[in-house]
């Protein structure tokens, strides 16, 4: 069906139950950012395929809302598809449910499926339709709508050894019971795919280059039961969790498990879905908090900190590698962005515990560059020869970490605009890689660092700066940010996270630089603790695309020393006509 058809389906089905309006979520029963490929309802109906975005339908209109890394790629993607682009965060774009209530008359009804629906999206939908004399309901139609949807996976669930963990089972669930009981809780429900991983030292691959699988875990001061397809957990798995106390019982029954739980205090995440609320919300007290497992998963152990630190030799070599074969064979042989996309993961294949992508490779050549978040496909992706700019971002699950990297760079002319725009955005990753800061300080107070080469020029980005990475999980990792939006999260030692200014300027070309980077102490002084980053990134950037005279001497040295570093570690994996252009590009600016 087209997603015109598909529409069609769905608003017969919602005139069947008498619906006006109904919500379509980019979320699984997990609320992760990326899905199972048997929740993907959004992509399904719309065709849009970014991580951000839902869709809203009513009986003659539809929208979907996504936010600024997808300006550029949602209007070719929902094109013919009779659903309107609103962009999310711009002046001028109305709220979602202020638009609902202008498109609907009073008594209406608002539905949503309230299993892949977050209890905090819940909570303002409910309270804003009922003030707008409009009844919100849970009924999942795309249920009967969606009639060939895939059938969820069967991959095995395996286990993350001590060694690469860095603490076992039997402590981690100690120290998540001793916060729930700072807040009076007898129960914790653990619904986010990454926490139920890093709680129970296991991990899988129910989700495309997410290392997790489909789980929950419930957490009571005496037990802890794990909720997971039996048929995908081994023998060996399930005896060694069984030693930390932790039970299986089958993943249907967790709601049937909920609904017999009695004056308990629960604490349950504000992001967890709705569905998980109304099982425990009339015979319970329920505690919102966020989860506590959450933080301490962001604060990387020093077995984590080596795995991160192993896997930057491994994914640098592949990197090198390919930017050498890309540059010398760009125009000479063909090549689009999908087969550079795929020829990378080659590289990357060749590393010892690599397990695959850690997203899909945006490989955005000259005005694909400035759609942030693109995704070449098989069919119809760009042919890319020698002139103009590539941006190439991407990353690698490995047995013992996660990588996530972005490189900008020539593969013939380009403007001198694009030299300073390319200059001014690596002056602000260069700019918060020497930041030092105080304990208490939130990445919110950092991210004008970044920010202010490109500000002084009148021009800016529409995305986040840094973000959290996991431990061999996934790329995109809380509960810390570097971003405009103020997150009260505290920054501390210990948590690993991207630094990725950009610049795009639209059907010409985008620039992004980025590196991982892990938060140490640097001193403690008479004031406060401070701290500083440490770069675990190992890449050459493009000295060809620098303007030397706007950089600063002290943004030269690091350049030169990041270089050194770069040489020092990658030079001795390398050789011949690679290792030759490699010396050439961490030569001194």
């Amino acid at each position: 069906m087209t997603a015109k058809e598909k529409l069609a389906s769905l608003r017969t089905e919602m005139k069947r139950n008498n619906i006006d309006a109904f919500i379509i979520y980019s979320a699984d029963p997990h609320l992760g950012e990326y899905l199972p490929a048997e929740w993907k309802e959004r992509t399904w109906l719309s065709g849009f395929t970014g991580s951000a975005g839902f869709v809203v339908v009513t009986a003659d209109k539809a929208g979907l809302w996504t936010d600024g890394r997808y300006f550029s790629q949602a209007p070719k993607e929902l094109k013919g598809s009779g659903i309107d682009l609103f962009k999310d965060g711009m002046e001028g774009t109305p709220n979602y449910i202020d638009w609902i209530i202008s498109e609907t008359s009073e008594g209406s009804t608002i539905a949503v499926n309230a299993l892949v629906t977050a209890h905090a999206n819940w909570v303002d939908l409910d309270k804003k339709l009922t003030k707008s004399k409009r009844h919100l309901k849970d009924s999942p139609l795309l249920n009967n709508v969606w009639t060939d949807r895939p059938a969820p996976s069967k991959n095995t669930v395996f286990i993350q050894p001590i060694e690469r963990a860095g603490q076992s089972v039997a402590d981690k669930i100690s120290a998540i019971r001793e916060k729930m009981s700072s807040e009076g809780a007898t129960t914790h429900v653990i619904s986010s795919l990454d926490d139920v991983a890093w709680t129970l030292n296991l991990r899988g691959s129910d989700v495309k280059c997410n290392p997790v699988f489909l789980g929950y875990v419930l957490l009571t001061l005496q037990e802890c039961f794990l909720f997971v397809d039996v048929e995908k957990v081994s023998e060996e798995t399930e005896n060694q969790i069984k030693k930390a106390g932790v039970a299986i019982k089958p993943y249907h029954e967790f709601f049937d498990h909920l609904s017999t739980l009695k004056e308990e205090s629960i604490l349950i995440a504000p992001n967890s879905n709705q569905s998980v609320f109304d099982a425990v919300k009339n015979a319970n007290t329920i505690i919102e908090k966020p989860v506590p497992g959450n933080l301490m998963k962001a604060i990387k152990n020093e077995a984590e900190q080596k795995g991160f630190k192993t896997v930057m030799l491994r994914d640098g070599v592949a990197l090198v590698k390919f930017l050498h074969w890309l540059t010398h064979n760009a125009g000479k042989e063909e090549m689009d962005e999908y087969s550079i996309g795929e020829k990378l993961h080659e590289f990357r294949a060749e590393g010892k515990n690599y397990i695959g992508n850690s997203f899909d490779s945006i490989v955005g050549y000259e005005g694909n560059g400035a759609i942030m978040h693109y995704s070449a496909k098989p069919e119809g992706s760009k042919k890319v020869t020698n002139h103009g700019s590539i941006l190439v971002d991407s990353g690698g699950q490995y047995l013992e970490g996660t990588t996530d990297i972005t490189r900008t760079f020539p593969l013939g002319d380009v403007s001198e605009e694009f030299k300073k725009d390319a200059t001014r955005a690596l002056k602000g990753l260069i700019q918060l890689s020497i930041a030092k800061f105080p304990k208490g300080t939130k990445g919110v107070q950092l991210d004008a660092l970044a920010r202010m080469p490109l500000w002084k020029e009148g021009k800016d980005y529409n995305h986040g700066t840094g973000h959290g990475v996991g431990s061999f999980l996934n790329v995109h990792e809380g509960p810390q940010s570097i971003r405009k939006e103020i997150n009260p999260v505290e920054l501390q030692a210990g948590m690993v996270m991207s630094n990725e200014p950009g610049y795009y300027f639209e059907d010409n070309y985008g620039i992004r630089h980025e590196n991982l980077i892990l938060i140490k102490t640097w001193k403690k002084t008479e004031w406060n603790t401070f701290y500083e980053f440490e770069t675990l990134t190992l890449c050459p950037f493009f000295k060809s695309i620098m303007v030397k005279d706007m950089l600063s001497q002290e943004e030269i040295d690091w350049i030169n020393t990041y270089h050194k570093m770069v040489q020092e570690k990658l030079g001795p994996l390398l050789e011949g006509e690679v290792k030759a252009w490699f010396e050439e590009m961490v030569s001194p600016l």
